[in-house]
């Protein structure tokens, strides 16, 4: 097992972003039509990521996005504009990668008319591009993880799966597999994009996964989903993992490494 703890110290080491919880300021602008194909966008979330941020999904630029490791986070973004612009603002799942950087976040309309005053959301989306700070929040479900198979996979030689309702303040950093008998060795996913893991190394019969989730800096664990897909997994389905994330960040955002004070 020491080369398994090897790869879970590398993965820790090099997702760590100490900073990922202050208060950043930036740019938001929002969807002009709120197409299907927006909602999975590059995460590969498909239509699913509707109904896991009930319409408030976002796409974010490269350093949030991370090359897929941000997908699934959660954040709470505030317009500045005090005419238009509650206090709350509103919170949102990133759902999708942004290569403008003109703004740190694209909003569905939903979440950014969400950020003003009542009454007022015709006008902030007339607006365009708003000034915000923003920061990173658990996400908060009352649904276990949740496993997709994704429909190009192909039995038995090759898997591709998604994760659903990744919970707290968490990203998962590696994936790794085995038959669920413990017959064989533990094999480990890639990133295939955004939220999707792959293997052409696929065990025979049900399958459990060691899942690596950071949830801070220098805070990982490998959690064990011994049920993760049964013998009979089929493509497009989705399998209840009965465990909950909740993992949420501890260390405190220190204005010389962030550069900004904690959200009030």
């Amino acid at each position: 097992m020491a080369w398994f703890f090897t790869f879970l110290l590398f993965f820790l080491l090099s997702s760590v972003n100490a900073c990922d919880r202050c208060i950043s300021q930036s740019k938001a602008a929002h969807y002009y039509e709120d197409a299907p194909t927006s909602y999975g966008g590059a995460c590969g979330y498909g239509n699913l990521a509707l109904e896991m941020s009930r319409g408030y999904f976002a796409a974010a630029v490269p350093s949030l996005y991370r090359q897929g490791m941000g997908c699934g986070a959660c954040y709470q973004v505030r317009c500045k504009n005090a005419t238009l612009c509650n206090t709350m603002g509103t919170k949102i799942v990133l759902t999708d990668h942004n290569s403008d950087n003109r703004t740190d976040f694209v909003l569905s309309k939903k979440a950014f008319s969400a950020m003003a005053l009542n009454g007022k959301g015709q006008e902030l989306l007339k607006i365009g591009i708003v000034d915000i700070e923003y920061k990173r929040i658990p996400c908060e479900y009352n649904k276990n993880l949740l496993i997709q198979v994704v429909e190009w996979s192909h039995k038995p030689y090759y898997l591709a799966i998604k994760f659903l309702y990744q919970g707290g303040q968490t990203d998962i950093t590696a994936v790794n597999l085995r038959a669920q008998d413990d017959s064989g060795d533990w094999q480990y996913m890639k990133r295939n994009y955004g939220a999707i893991w792959d293997t052409n190394k696929v065990p025979e019969g049900a399958i459990k996964l060691v899942v690596i989730v950071v949830s801070g800096y220098k805070n990982g664990r490998g959690i064990m989903i011994n049920y993760a897909l049964p013998a009979d997994w089929k493509n497009g389905e989705i399998y209840d993992t009965g465990i909950q994330i909740k993992d949420i960040a501890t260390e405190a955002c220190n204005p010389w490494r962030c550069g900004e004070e904690p959200w009030k």
